[in-house]
């Protein structure tokens, strides 16, 4: 069944061409990702297909009976709303009832009881039963709760850039929808949360098509892959290997198609250039093929990149050594006696959720941050590159070729051949015109990415990356990833981009919160592997050492219980059922122990306890998760 169908729609901003007479569809169920250089059309495309910008040319068809959820790069929000007003401004009945079972909720919790007299709580109770709203409304805490986002009362305008982004993310995914449409879905989300979105995405029955850089997200959710190059679409049937086999046979092609096109071109302008002017219809003919050949030799090809290793400063014995580190804001341990010494040509990554210290410690390395206690000696021969999230400021008057020039004007290569500096920013994506750009006019990615390659022709040593692959499109990433995996000296890079710390690190320092630093030797997906075998074999230890009799009660008093009065009945239901389960499971034991029985009460208390493992496992696991929202 086709949810979506695009038919020869053409773009063109200003003089520059977008994308022309590109047709594609989206089925049911299907998953796509939508990827392209920054620039290219991506977010364009997508305000097209939802209505919110119009084609120069061709149409968009949407099935009448479908509903579609969009986000965009900006929010439309209302500045003088709350967040709840935003999140459930749809008028539907069911939205309005569990906007107003939330709001009575929360009310409670606030310990505002005075403003949910009993009556009111009452009817949206019943409301939520008489619209059967409860799995709906378990779906929306369970994305709050995954967001963070617990003060709903609030303004939106009060909300920081990450706050609005987690919200607006929140609203698409709680809207009861058919066909998804994201336009960076993961930027400013950790790991825990990209990877809570991820499996969300899956497991979904939806149709989506997305916009992202994420290549691990990618892989992991989408199905298929649409890539918008030089003006057309090329859809890929498969994951993100799949993808760059087929994309590298087709600029091989596209390079040999052109070489022969270029070689034509020389004999005929040879020909054009000596014959006299055409009086035959035949020659005629070869010339109006000549102005075509013409036009074809002026369409861009895009070359697959050649490896870029730059010569780094020579790098000493003693690298950089931590003792026995301490830091601590007022309210929050960051780094709790931390040390580590540093060897020749390590790599290593930092993971951990937000607010938990990561860009505090790079700072503490690069002495913008005094610590508490201990202290950081790095060797004499170490020349750092610090590549910060926001601490990057240069004059909006200069061009960004002047700018690159003033630290370099030529790099040296790991062969001993040099390239100008020129050379250097059109490999990494800023083509010679762009070069002479005034910095102001470039945009926020633009700007991080001179900043990083500003940070890189330095010739450091010693790298520190913090989220250096923020705003950065595929093919800026994949040219990244090449450089640091070619790079000789030492890195530490904080990144929520799983493909690169799995492609570049040896080993992960986890910022586990109140102060603990955890050194884990692998790559990421090593260390979450680790980490869920380790996780899945506590639940069983506790499991196994709780006793009937000692078995925790949940503490639920009714102003702080978040789960759904569905959830309520279904854990009171669960306690009882996993009592009377372990009492027969104890009594059955205690009977097959005592060897009285005949064969017949054997077979069936032997039956009987096999059915009783599982049901009791099952029940003990939903029983854990309903008592850990409480």
């Amino acid at each position: 069944m086709n949810y979506l169908t695009a038919n020869n729609i053409s773009k063109t901003v200003g003089e520059k061409l977008l994308f022309q007479n590109i047709t594609f569809g989206l089925e049911k169920g299907q998953k796509s990702a939508l990827i392209a250089r920054n620039g290219t059309g991506k977010s364009t495309l997508l305000n097209i297909l939802t209505g919110r910008d119009t084609p120069d040319s061709g149409s968009v068809v949407i099935r009448n009976d479908i509903t579609v959820s969009y986000l965009p790069q900006m929010d439309n929000f209302n500045e003088n709303d709350s967040v709840i007003e935003n999140l459930f401004n749809e008028d539907t009945p069911i939205v309005q009832v569990v906007k107003e079972y939330e709001t009575c909720v929360t009310l409670l919790e606030q310990g505002l009881h005075d403003r949910v007299p009993q009556p009111r709580m009452d009817h949206a109770v019943l409301e939520m039963d008489r619209l059967n709203a409860w799995d709906y409304e378990a779906k929306i805490k369970e994305i709050l709760s995954r967001f963070g986002i617990d003060n709903i009362f609030k303004n939106v305008h009060e909300l920081s850039g990450g706050q609005r982004k987690k919200t607006a993310l929140a609203k698409t995914l709680i809207a009861d929808t058919d066909l998804l449409i994201l336009d960076e879905p993961t930027n400013h989300l950790d790991v825990e949360m990209i990877e809570w979105l991820e499996g969300y995405l899956s497991s979904a029955n939806i149709t989506l098509l997305m916009v992202t850089h994420d290549r691990s997200f990618l892989d992991n959710v989408c199905s298929d892959i649409f890539e918008l190059s030089n003006g057309n679409l090329y859809h890929y049937k498969g994951k993100y290997d799949y993808y760059v086999e087929k994309k590298a046979e087709r600029l091989a092609n596209e390079s040999a198609e052109y070489e022969r096109l270029r070689n034509l071109y020389r004999r005929e302008l040879e020909w054009v250039h000596t014959s006299p002017q055409a009086r035959t219809t035949k020659a005629r003919a070869r010339i109006n093929n000549f102005e075509k050949l013409q036009e074809q030799m002026n369409r861009k090809v895009e070359a697959a990149p050649e490896a870029f290793k730059v010569q780094s400063e020579r790098i000493g014995h003693k690298i950089l050594e931590i003792s026995h580190l301490d830091f601590a804001y007022p309210d929050q341990t960051i780094i709790k006696d931390f040390s580590y010494i540093f060897k020749r040509g390590e790599k290593c990554g930092i993971v951990g959720k937000n607010g938990t210290g990561k860009s505090t410690f790079l700072k503490m390395i690069m002495g913008e941050v005094k610590p508490d206690g201990g202290k950081i000696t790095p060797g004499l021969t170490i020349q750092f590159g610090y590549f910060s999230q926001n601490d990057f400021t240069y004059p909006g008057n200069k061009i960004v070729l002047e700018l690159v020039k003033e630290h370099a004007e030529v790099i040296r290569m790991n062969n001993g051949n040099y390239i100008s500096a020129a050379q250097f920013l059109n490999h990494f994506g800023f083509p010679f015109k762009q070069q002479y750009t005034y910095y102001e006019d470039l945009s926020g990615g633009e700007r991080r990415k001179l900043h990083l390659l500003i940070t890189l022709l330095k010739n450091p040593n010693f790298l520190i990356l913090d989220e250096p692959t923020n705003d950065f499109d595929i093919d800026t990433l994949n040219l990244l990833e090449d450089f640091l995996t070619n790079f000789e000296g030492c890195m530490i890079i904080v990144s929520h981009d799983r493909w690169l710390m799995n492609k570049l690190v040896d080993h992960i320092f986890v910022f586990e919160g109140n102060g603990n630093i955890k050194d884990y030797y692998g790559n990421y997906t090593e260390y979450r592997a680790a980490k869920d075998k380790a996780m899945r074999l506590q639940k069983r230890i506790e499991k196994a050492q709780r006793e009937p009799e000692a078995r925790p009660k949940p503490n639920r008093p009714a102003d702080k219980n978040k789960l759904t009065f569905r959830e309520k009945k279904e854990l009171e239901a669960l306690e009882a059922e996993i009592t009377a389960l372990e009492q027969e499971k104890t009594q059955i034991e205690a009977k097959m122990s005592a060897g009285e029985g005949s064969a017949g009460d054997f077979a069936y208390w032997g039956k009987r306890y096999a059915e009783i493992e599982p049901l009791l496992n099952e029940k003990s696991m939903r029983w854990l998760e309903l008592s850990e929202k409480v």
